[in-house]
């Protein structure tokens, strides 16, 4: 049996561990998860999936149960700068020694079965909530949701943000394919919603056929929006003048109207109020979602890898900075639609800096240069080390009305948020 003194030690060893870096399926994942509860208990779950719109959800759900004042858990994925991000309590990270605690009980009763980074994560995560006497816990599905060892738990609710194309190779080339294996989540006779304003009709079918409760924005709860403020509203509740949610762009009220629905059809085992609701909105912030840092020249930062989330930071750009000078700083994964991106966001960008990234999942300068080439992007610069470099090319070709954005990864962001750190740029 392995055991290790640090995190990194953990995190190593598990990243060198099973083959596939991937690897969906639940059987083993679930034999390990009932070696380690052989009870199954739980506490309330509310299991949130979709293509993205996902991190969004969990976060006004957080805020609003803690709020209310319940102890809440929270499991999502990536992180940005620290993996303790994944897995939280009451907002805050959990500390290195309760994750290596419980790498520690996985690996006791594992044996041989092989587990994935992130099944060690979920795992991991699901041990801390089980033993924290928590009030509710919120889990992220990290890819898919049928397959996605998330999924391991039976839900009170679930939750599915939105479906695009994204992760074609596991999940198909369609909206339709990707809705099939996101509806997964569903369960028989357990609230079912679906915040994507055209969902496709295998998502909605796949809860009929489930025997799910399913209710869908626009048609089961819907929203308004007022001068400042906006009303919510449902067959039998109507919430008015909620604040603006903290996370900013249309789509947010979409993903925040779906968190007000599921803590509505949660009501009666966790009574809220409209006031925890309006503050949980209001405090929702996650890094990396159209986070602003203002500086002489404002510096966006955005996770946006798919052309959904990137047409949504469009919007976004239009409607916030309207005739700016816009100057990226780019990186994307080699698996992304890294055309159809460019093409989305060509018509506001003024100039492209290719940051290269040190995972080896990332898209290479070589790649990268074929894909300029066959754009109709006019000026983009290559040839740095890492986001450092770019960045300060970046800076030095903006003037002060312009706009910095960093966008197409996590890892980006992560070296973005971490390079600011250094250089104390953060403010």
């Amino acid at each position: 049996m392995m055991n290790f003194d640090s995190l990194k030690g953990w995190l190593d060893w598990q990243e060198s561990l099973h083959p596939l870096a991937i690897d969906l399926g639940l059987v083993r994942v679930a034999r390990v998860c009932q070696a380690l509860n052989p009870d199954g208990i739980k506490p309330l779950t509310i299991t949130v999936a979709g293509t993205n719109g996902k991190g969004s959800c969990i976060a006004y759900l957080e805020n609003i149960y803690r709020a209310q004042g319940y102890r809440v858990g929270s499991y999502s994925s990536p992180h940005i700068l620290k993996y303790n991000e994944r897995i939280k309590i009451d907002g805050k990270p959990v500390s290195d020694q309760l994750i290596c605690d419980a790498f520690t009980r996985i690996e006791s009763v594992r044996g041989e079965t092989s587990l994935s980074y992130f099944e060690f994560g979920t795992l991991a995560a699901l041990d801390i909530f089980r033993r924290s006497e928590l009030d509710i816990q919120l889990l992220e599905v990290g890819l898919g949701g049928r397959l996605d060892a998330v999924n391991i738990i039976d839900p009170d609710i679930a939750l599915i943000s939105s479906i695009g194309i994204d992760h074609v190779d596991w999940l198909g080339t369609t909206r339709s394919s990707i809705g099939q294996e996101k509806a997964g989540i569903f369960r028989a006779n357990t609230p079912a919603i679906i915040g994507d304003c055209e969902p496709p009709l295998s998502l909605v079918q796949c809860a009929t056929d489930k025997k799910a409760h399913l209710f869908c924005i626009n048609k089961d709860f819907h929203y308004q929006k007022q001068a400042a403020t906006w009303d919510w509203y449902s067959e039998n509740t109507h919430i008015s003048d909620l604040p603006e949610p903290g996370l900013k762009g249309e789509h947010q009220y979409r993903n925040a109207s779906s968190a007000i629905l599921a803590v509505q059809l949660l009501a009666k085992k966790l009574p809220v109020s409209h006031e925890s609701i309006r503050v949980g909105l209001q405090n929702s912030q996650l890094l990396g979602r159209f986070q602003l840092i203002n500086d002489k020249i404002p510096v966006l930062l955005d996770v946006g890898h798919n052309p959904e989330a990137v047409k949504t930071l469009l919007d976004y750009l239009l409607m916030t900075f309207p005739g700016k000078r816009i100057h990226a700083v780019f990186s994307m994964m080699k698996d992304k639609d890294i055309a159809t991106v460019l093409e989305i966001m060509n018509p506001v960008v003024h100039d492209w800096f290719f940051a290269p990234l040190k995972n080896p999942r990332a898209a290479t300068e070589i790649l990268m240069r074929d894909f300029f080439s066959r754009s109709s992007v006019k000026h983009v610069s290559f040839g740095y080390t890492g986001f450092a470099q770019a960045f300060s090319a970046a800076k030095k070709n903006a003037q002060q009305d312009d706009l910095l954005l960093v966008f197409g990864s996590f890892f980006l962001i992560s070296d973005c948020l971490n390079e600011f750190e250094k250089s104390e740029l953060k403010k």
